[in-house]
């Protein structure tokens, strides 16, 4: 009897602790893009924002949609520097 009851306070209070462990939902967000930790080269970042912006605002909100686009625009001005030398 004591063993059952052990066994089931066991099973209880690991059915209890698997929420614990579970992993979150994903968004579908990349935020390294979003909080500017991406270490990328200006073409794959460009590539990868152009992604994110694509998903559109079932993934993100309106303000982070703009943030990317500002990110996106800046890193096609770099690189057109970088390539042309400053040239317009």
């Amino acid at each position: 009897m004591k063993k059952l009851l052990v066994l089931a306070a066991i099973v209880s209070f690991g059915l209890n602790a698997l929420p614990v462990f579970a992993q979150p939902e994903p968004t579908g967000k990349d935020d390294r893009l979003v909080n500017c930790t991406s270490r990328d080269s200006l073409p794959e970042r460009i590539t990868r924002l152009e992604k994110e912006i694509a998903k559109g605002e079932r993934v993100y909100t309106a303000a982070e949609l703009d943030r990317l686009e500002r990110k996106r625009d800046e890193a096609k001005g770099m690189l057109r520097v970088l390539m042309l030398g400053g040239k317009r």
